[in-house]
């Protein structure tokens, strides 16, 4: 537990996506079986200890220092873990630390009875940074700055191994992977996944930014605004899996039945809206889909009221065929000879745009504000189909974004680096005319879109403009407006303004503007599509 201990404290602390890769890899080159894999687990959150929550935590630290104490410095840390490491009442220094195997087996085997006694024995035993390291790995909240993809690319170069091997390996594995570190680290025959209904990675695109393609070498499609998923059907055994690997199909138990033989399919999940006479339409925009994101149950009346489907874009295993090393228009071709052989109310095809060259199509784009369009995607005609982003091949095109002017409102600590800055923002638009006294509705919350200078500044300004706390949330003096950029807005009953952004952020900070000449909520309300 120690060197794991030493690894997050090294990460933590560490900005260069350099040096968190060459940290990583050395632990994992290092550190024993399975200590490595559990290790690898907890950094890509494939770990999941239910009988321990943060208020398993809480409690447990108010039992042994002063409540107050304990709510005060939380506020101020910003942390829960950082906060009870750092307070948890330590002795000597302890003898017996344990290994992460050890740590992750205690874990396991709490129940939500023994849970507080049998932590507080595991903390007993650890240092400050290895209790920091215990309890993060107990509730699965890292914050570190180590994403899945980044732990993926550090086990590759820690053992000469290409990314896109471990990759193909790694969903087929369940923690501490141990198959894999025999292949990778010892030599070993690869992983077994080839029949099982594992994720593969998908083929990513560049922005476009500021270059000019020949439509005679590419294609364009819609960039459709839902989730990229892929369904994988093996041995009649069906999954569905999110662009990060993440294994969705719970969510979406309509789809599980839906694909009528063995392949491996890509396209962005969507759910259908309903006409004015209440029959299945088209495409919903992405407010209607994101109603059914995250549940571990759909009731009936969710079914039928936003049933999902998937939009296709190519083919990457037929009926045991692998196509991946065609050429994009041979894989379009099957994937066409394919759809009609699908349930039509569960699959359809991504059409191609037509265009006679890219001006033309770049005044298609322009035009691009409909429901669940968020622009277009170019795909080199002779493109394989590759794992990550290869340069020339596929590119997006997104649509501008659209910008209102709104008001500070809320400002809350952040995570991880950020626990000392206010740097997650809620903004507001005026109920009428400020200058007739209207109020302010929240309309979003951002923490991004502005630069580490920026967020000092800001967070100076949170702290000499409160006049309202709540917790961990300071009310500002609506004295700051912030251009914010959105993709697109839709009505909500959920938020009090009636309304809901997608994907905010903030775009330019004006220190200079009024508060009053801030937009209102009707100049939102204009922007949302029926």
């Amino acid at each position: 537990m120690e060197a794991f201990a030493a690894l997050l404290d090294a990460l933590v602390y560490t900005r260069s996506r350099n040096e968190k890769l060459r940290l990583i890899a050395g632990y994992l080159r290092d550190a024993p079986d399975p200590d490595r894999g559990w290790a690898l687990a907890a950094l890509t959150g494939g770990l999941d200890f239910p009988a321990v929550k943060s208020s398993t935590i809480r409690n447990l630290l108010k039992e042994r220092i002063d409540p107050v104490l304990w709510t005060l410095s939380r506020d101020f840390v910003g942390d829960t873990a950082e906060t009870a490491s750092l307070l948890w009442p330590a002795g000597e220094a302890p003898e017996d630390p344990p290994t992460v195997s050890e740590a992750v087996a205690a874990l396991a085997a709490m129940t939500r009875k023994s849970a507080p006694a049998a932590l507080a024995t595991l903390l007993d035993r650890l240092d400050g940074s290895g209790r920091y390291a215990l309890l993060k790995m107990a509730t699965g909240g890292m914050r570190i700055g180590v994403s899945s993809r980044l732990a993926k690319v550090a086990f590759a170069q820690a053992f000469d191994v290409s990314v896109e091997e471990v990759e193909e390996h790694w969903h087929g594995l369940e923690p501490p992977y141990g198959p894999l570190f025999a292949w990778a680290a010892h030599g070993a025959a690869p992983p077994d996944t080839a029949n099982l209904p594992t994720f593969r990675p998908f083929m990513l695109a560049h922005p476009l930014e500021d270059t000019v393609v020949d439509l005679a070498d590419y294609v364009a499609e819609w960039k459709w605004d839902g989730i990229r998923v892929q369904l994988v059907r093996i041995g009649g055994e069906t999954r569905l899996y999110s662009r990060g690997g993440d294994d969705i199909s719970a969510t979406f138990p309509e789809l599980l039945d839906a694909l009528p033989f063995d392949a491996v399919l890509d396209g962005e999940l969507l759910v259908r809206g309903t006409t004015q006479g209440g029959e299945a339409g088209g495409a919903a925009s992405f407010n209607a889909l994101q109603q059914r994101l995250g549940r571990k149950t759909v009731s009936r009346k969710m079914l039928a009221e936003a049933p999902a489907f998937v939009r296709l874009y190519d083919a990457l295993i037929v009926e045991g065929e692998d196509l991946r090393e065609m050429p994009w228009q041979a894989r379009r071709a099957r994937l066409e000879a394919l759809v009609p052989r699908l349930p039509a109310d569960r699959f359809d095809l991504s059409q191609v745009v037509e265009a006679d060259d890219f001006d033309a199509l770049a005044r298609i784009r322009e035009g691009a504000r409909d429901d669940a369009i968020e622009g277009l995607m170019l795909k080199r005609r002779d493109s394989p189909y590759v794992a990550g982003r290869r340069t020339g091949l596929w590119y997006k095109w997104k649509r501008d974004p659209l910008l209102i002017d709104c008001v500070l409102m809320y400002a809350q600590r952040g995570s991880g680096r950020r626990s000392s800055f206010f740097s997650d923002y809620t903004f507001g638009c005026w109920d009428g005319d400020p200058d007739a006294g209207a109020d302010l509705l929240p309309v979003g919350k951002a923490y991004s879109g502005f630069t580490d200078e920026e967020l000092k500044r800001l967070d100076r300004h949170v702290r000499t403009h409160t006049i309202n706390r709540f917790g961990p949330v300071r009310e500002t003096d609506k004295s700051l407006v912030f251009e914010v950029a959105f993709d697109s807005v839709h009505e909500s009953r959920r938020h009090k303004s009636g309304l809901a952004m997608r994907f905010p952020r903030i775009h330019r900070i004006r220190w200079d503007k009024p508060v009053h000449e801030a937009d209102r909520i009707e100049t939102l309300r204009a922007l949302v599509r029926d």
